[in-house]
């Protein structure tokens, strides 16, 4: 069949034109790939895990917990301690506290069951020629192992003549005492324990007493493989009672309250035996209840939750001396619904953008202050509205070790974060994003994350994953 040349004309006509739209729609590919918004490209989130419930966990009973309590700090005793002791450059370490006035770094040295210092309780650490460290107890009633009783007995003035003779007998040159300025984890002697060494101890003595705040705060945040093994026990927990408290099991929209999730955590936590170190809390963020940027949080209502609101927690227990403390999200399903909505999902997954944008900046021997000035640059590059306020974790709650910003200071942190990270320490990876929610008419939703983990010295590593995904309340 012949063609003619007008046919021919409208031919290539069609097809030039053809190749000038697939050529366009590659450029606009191109471009929205360069320029679309951080949170439009993301990636599938690593680390993440769902847990349903803590029946997903043993718990030991507490007569069961004594034993790898106590291998625990025998094996902190014996590998960590004459390391950072000998890094801190001291001889000696007392740490001299009474009931009722306990040294905050006490209970990370005695063996359990502890509950409390009896009467005056004085321990003495000891670094010998060879590297080794005697662990000695100058006390009314023996500690025993780990501790060898340099003295025992009851009267007050002898228990300092003691000590103050085998201080004299050991002869140390730089005796660390827990004194400190910025850290109070490492200024538990009190002024009155203070005077009375001074008391007791030679003059001559009195030039080699020293701030042990390097040597306490060294001990607390660092951790051993033992204690890494049992923060993926605790943290799974944590995580469980919070997927409990945000389902169906739970909450009743229009009926249940945010006051009545946050008692069922704290309650169902007090049934497993496990010490919240702070009252749970549990907030909401609603349709037309507008976040303005000088709102620190946006989630901050409180009273009957409703379909359709956004919902906001933060717990925190110790399990086997390990603590936790954990923010997570979740969303009550409108009738219609059988998943979060697109642009929830879009932002949890900003959320843990930011996560990995801070992680990657671990690097040991940098400070919190340089880890947070690299976040905040690279969130912006990113096109991240963030807010980080990371803090270290581990015997405490909120621990020693490098400050990573300040939900209200977002600049440096004097002295605290100052100070280098190091491998074998553990975190709470704490901030929040905010972003327009399309569903809501762009209004600001904001994503509030916490989950534990540790730097291995190399990456971070989440002790029982993190949230990716949204609990969902049918």
């Amino acid at each position: 069949m012949k063609t003619n040349k007008k046919d021919q004309r409208v031919y290539k006509h069609g097809v030039l034109t053809f190749l000038a739209i697939v050529v366009a729609l590659l450029v606009i590919l191109i471009i929205s790939t360069l320029f679309t918004p951080a949170q439009a490209q993301q990636e599938p989130a690593t680390q993440g895990r769902v847990i349903a419930s803590a029946d997903e966990f043993a718990v030991l009973p507490f007569r069961d917990r004594i034993e790898p309590e106590n291998t625990i700090l025998d094996q902190r005793l014996e590998q960590l301690l004459p390391p950072l002791m000998e890094q801190a450059g001291l001889d000696m370490w007392l740490v001299i506290n009474r009931e009722y006035a306990e040294d905050p770094v006490y209970f990370s040295l005695v063996p359990q069951p502890t509950f409390a210092a009896r009467r005056t309780t004085m321990l003495v650490f000891n670094r010998t020629e060879n590297g080794t460290i005697e662990r000695l107890s100058v006390n009314t009633y023996p500690l025993g192992d780990p501790y060898e009783s340099a003295w025992s007995g009851g009267d007050l003035d002898e228990q300092w003549a003691a000590l103050a003779s085998l201080i004299e007998q050991k002869d140390p040159a730089r005796i660390g005492i827990n004194v400190s300025t910025h850290w109070p984890e490492a200024d538990g002697l009190t002024k009155a324990l203070h005077q009375r060494l001074l008391d007791a101890l030679p003059e001559s003595y009195h030039p080699r007493l020293t701030s042990a705040e390097q040597l306490s705060v060294r001990w607390l945040e660092t951790r051993t493989q033992a204690e890494l093994d049992v923060y993926a026990q605790a943290v799974g927990l944590a995580r469980g009672v919070i997927a409990e408290a945000f389902s169906s099991r739970v909450i009743t929209p229009g009926a249940t309250t945010t006051d009545d999730v946050a008692w069922y955590i704290r309650q169902r936590f007090a049934d497993l035996n496990l010490p919240a170190w702070f009252m749970p809390y549990v907030t909401f963020q609603r349709h037309d209840n507008q976040c303005s940027d000088d709102m620190p949080f946006c989630s901050n209502g409180r009273g009957v939750i409703q379909r359709g609101d956004v919902l906001h927690t933060d717990v925190g227990i110790c399990y086997l001396k390990m603590c936790t403390d954990t923010q997570e999200m979740a969303y009550v399903l409108r009738n219609h619904e059988y998943d979060a909505p697109a642009g929830l999902k879009t932002a949890l997954r900003t959320g843990n953008q930011w996560q990995d944008i801070l992680t990657s900046e671990f690097v040991s021997g940098r400070s919190g202050n340089d880890i947070l000035a690299a976040t905040r640059a690279e969130s912006e590059r990113q096109g991240i509205t963030s807010s980080t306020y990371t803090h270290p974790i581990g015997l405490f709650g909120h621990a020693p070790g490098p400050t990573i910003g300040m939900w209200d200071n977002q600049g440096p942190t004097a002295v605290n974060g100052d100070w280098p990270l190091h491998p074998n320490t553990a975190y709470a990876i704490e901030g929040n994003i905010r972003q327009p929610l399309p569903e809501w008419d762009n209004q600001t939703i904001q994503i509030m994350l916490e989950q534990t983990a540790y730097f291995d010295g190399e990456r971070v590593i989440y002790a029982a994953g993190r949230q990716t995904e949204w609990h969902l309340v049918r």
